[in-house]
């Protein structure tokens, strides 16, 4: 009898633990199906738009608060070389502009050569709400002798690198 009593001792010592670990087993496995029943996720899609525009503003006035539509160069003779000083302004949104000129509507269409509009910001870069002062010149050839009146549109534009 004894070797029967210390048998079930035994199995009672072997048979404890594994009942307790099949108890924490239980518990984690309730414990986690309980916290997934209360768990949720949703996934939402999502798009949009983001607006940028290109513009830009020419001024006479370093504040940039007057606008400029029209330059008036005066009487020229051969040979003349005049300047007149304009501020640009990015008044984009959002985007940075690399500045570019370009001219256009030569009357008489003769004019274009003799002569010519360059100015000093060609491929400058300006961030929005930035401005630079630039230096448009128109040179007249000194051997023009026949040009008595011409016009010519100036074309200041921005593109977006």
């Amino acid at each position: 009898m004894d070797l029967q009593g210390n048998k079930k001792t035994v199995k009672r010592k072997i048979l404890m633990p594994m009942a307790v670990v099949a108890l924490v087993i239980i518990g984690v496995a309730l414990t986690l199906t309980t916290f997934a029943a209360l768990s949720a996720n949703l996934n939402l899609s999502s798009g949009g738009t983001v607006s940028a525009s290109a513009n830009l503003g020419v001024y006479s006035d370093s504040g940039c608060t007057q606008s400029l539509s029209n330059i008036n160069w005066g009487t020229l003779t051969a040979g003349s070389i005049v300047s007149q000083v304009i501020y640009i302004k990015n008044t984009s949104s959002g985007l940075s502009l690399s500045l570019n000129m370009t001219t256009s509507n030569w009357n008489p269409s003769t004019a274009n050569g003799p002569i010519t509009v360059t100015w000093n910001q060609q491929g400058t870069d300006l961030q929005p709400g930035q401005s630079v002062e630039a230096t448009i010149t128109l040179t007249v050839s000194s051997s023009e002798v026949n040009l008595n009146n011409f016009s010519v549109q100036i074309n200041i534009g921005g593109t977006n690198p």
